[in-house]
């Protein structure tokens, strides 16, 4: 997702997505609607194990916050199909046709949860169940007020931590000078927990892209600079 007027104008494009064709999310789109109720009051009978929701349950699982139209988990998931993506994403348009993507295509290492990302996190996951957290172009969220949705925040992180196997990795991305300078701040303050080191883009990114996301390719074309980190989960 991006910022706000960016997201109003995605969300306008976004129903015409399907172009005419009926979307089949199957299997392959879960909505936090169909999970069971979340008592606060007994946090740990929220919790749910997304590993389940895939055929072969026992191969590592990468998450990817903010998921789009799918594509990075797609390309990604064709390379590595000994790993299972599961793909969050909250606007229902982009849930849909990412996860009618991913059935037409037959592959099944990978889901999509429609869900507010940071709340599934924080109150449904187990501990230690992922080996990647994906944060792509994640929404801006520019002005000031609106600061506390940004998905990374110092409590985020201890949730990227939890759940995060020893030796995790977050991978951070963005094209915002605001956000960039929001995330150094953020990962400085959680050096207990994370090391920061050098991105490195993944085998299904084109040479010269980052990752090849629908949002990148947009934007290289328009020449904005990127700006890309990976954290790695210490044994704090």
């Amino acid at each position: 997702m991006r910022g706000t007027a960016r997201h109003d104008a995605v969300r306008t494009v976004s129903f015409g997505l399907s172009r005419g064709r009926t979307l089949d999310p199957g299997a392959y789109g879960i909505s936090s609607d169909d999970l069971p109720a979340y008592d606060p009051a007994s946090p740990e009978s929220g919790r749910i194990d997304p590993r389940a929701w895939f055929p072969a349950p026992e191969r590592s699982l990468e998450i990817e916050i903010g998921s789009g139209k799918g594509t990075f988990l797609v390309q990604q998931a064709v390379l590595q199909p000994d790993v299972n993506f599961l793909g969050i994403e909250w606007a229902k348009a982009f849930c849909d046709y990412a996860a009618d993507r991913m059935r037409r295509r037959e592959l099944d290492n990978v889901r999509m949860l429609r869900a507010d990302a940071t709340e599934f996190l924080r109150h449904r996951c187990p501990d230690a169940i992922a080996d990647v957290i994906h944060v792509y172009f994640s929404d801006p969220w520019p002005k000031k007020r609106h600061h506390k949705r940004r998905v990374v925040q110092d409590r985020t992180l201890c949730e990227f931590h939890r759940i995060l196997r020893d030796g995790g990795r977050v991978h951070l991305v963005t094209d915002h000078d605001d956000l960039w300078s929001w995330y150094e701040a953020h990962v400085e303050r959680a050096a207990p927990l994370f090391e920061r080191v050098a991105f490195r883009a993944p085998d299904s990114a084109r040479p010269g892209e980052l990752i090849g996301t629908n949002f990148e390719r947009k934007y290289q074309r328009e020449g904005r600079p990127f700006r890309a980190m990976t954290l790695v989960r210490r044994d704090a």
